[in-house]
């Protein structure tokens, strides 16, 4: 009796002694000491899915950090935020309010890209005679001026040999107008991103025609924060990167359907938007040329059409912090 009872201690023993061993070494890679508070502003669209995904699975909280939310209907409103300094950093954003910012010379710098997706549509009324994009000649067309929707628009436009002069052009601001005003025919059509794009569609039922108007370019989700929380916060900003990295590798090393669920819970999104629009986005940290040049094809546009006073294209460049990036993912920083 005394040897099956000697060999058991020994067992619990060796047992005990190796799950101490691992909480050790677990609490040396994740116990950070006290956790650092951090605003964060965000806009409720899907392009956001790493940071959901390294708050729900405590990614933030290993890395040290304690993250407050800001809600706002919109990316350009998030940054606000940041530029006047009621938030330490937002998620979401994309870069076509980040040109307008460096315009006016604003003290906030890209840390990174989050995702590069395609979800601004246009959706237009068949009753209102909109069978083809040139139909929309003489019809009323939503939109939110002096945004990344407007932009896709005119450039859309463009493409099929027609201008703003070719349409009534309609300022609407809110998602309850993005929606409402096309539902109900105050408008013939609008130009959106998504949820609201699919939201209008399916209001409108049989009577929706719909067509993607970014002609292959993507936006870019970013991470901004201002210049002066960067200077005193280099650290944390790179355990926030980390924290997005690690979200990053779940979400490739996992089945894609977790991911999803995790997002859609976070946002409060259905089922059925996220089947039609996650695909439609790329979900990895960068920093690369091809952001540059979205946003030099954009300050062209915003000189050509007087949204600002400036003749010449800054130097987007000074608005990137390639630094926190390229300690934490070295090879998605290829800007020079």
């Amino acid at each position: 009796m005394k040897r099956p009872l000697l060999t058991l201690a020994l067992i619990v023993v060796i047992v005990l002694g190796g799950a101490c061993l691992w909480y050790q070494s677990a609490s040396s890679r994740f116990d950070q000491g006290p956790t650092e508070p951090i605003t964060v502003a965000f806009s409720p669209f899907e392009s956001t899915a790493l940071f959901w995904i390294a708050a729900d699975q405590g990614f933030f909280n290993r890395h040290g950090l304690n993250i407050t939310l800001r809600h706002f209907d919109s990316g350009a409103a998030a940054l606000d935020s940041v530029v006047n300094g009621d938030v330490d950093l937002c998620v979401g954003t994309t870069e076509y309010p980040m040109v307008r910012q460096a315009f006016v010379n604003a003290s906030v710098r890209t840390l990174a890209v989050i995702d590069k997706g395609d979800f601004i549509y246009l959706v237009g009324r068949k009753d209102r005679g909109i069978q083809s994009v040139q139909d929309l000649r003489g019809k009323r067309v939503g939109t939110t001026i002096g945004t990344i929707s407007e932009f896709h628009l005119v450039r859309y436009l463009n493409l099929h040999n027609m201008t703003l002069k070719d349409i009534t052009l309609v300022d609407l601001t809110t998602p309850a107008e993005w929606v409402n005003a096309t539902a109900d025919g105050d408008v013939d059509a609008i130009a959106t991103a998504q949820p609201y794009a699919n939201e209008a569609r399916d209001r409108l039922g049989e009577n929706a025609v719909v067509w993607p108007i970014q002609s292959d370019q993507p936006l870019f989700a970013l991470v901004v924060a201002g210049d002066l929380w960067i200077e005193r916060h280099p650290d944390t900003a790179r355990r926030f990167l980390q924290s997005l990295a690690d979200a990053e590798k779940y979400l490739t090393t996992h089945p894609s359907a977790e991911s999803r669920a995790i997002v859609q819970r976070r946002l409060n999104l259905k089922p059925e938007y996220m089947d039609t629009v996650w695909q439609q986005n790329r979900f990895s940290l960068s920093l690369d040329r091809s952001l540059i040049a979205a946003m030099e094809d954009e300050g062209r546009w915003m000189i050509a059409n007087r949204l600002t006073n400036a003749t010449a294209v800054p130097d987007f460049r000074k608005y990137i912090d390639i630094t926190g990036l390229k300690q934490v993912m070295p090879d998605a920083v290829t800007i020079l």
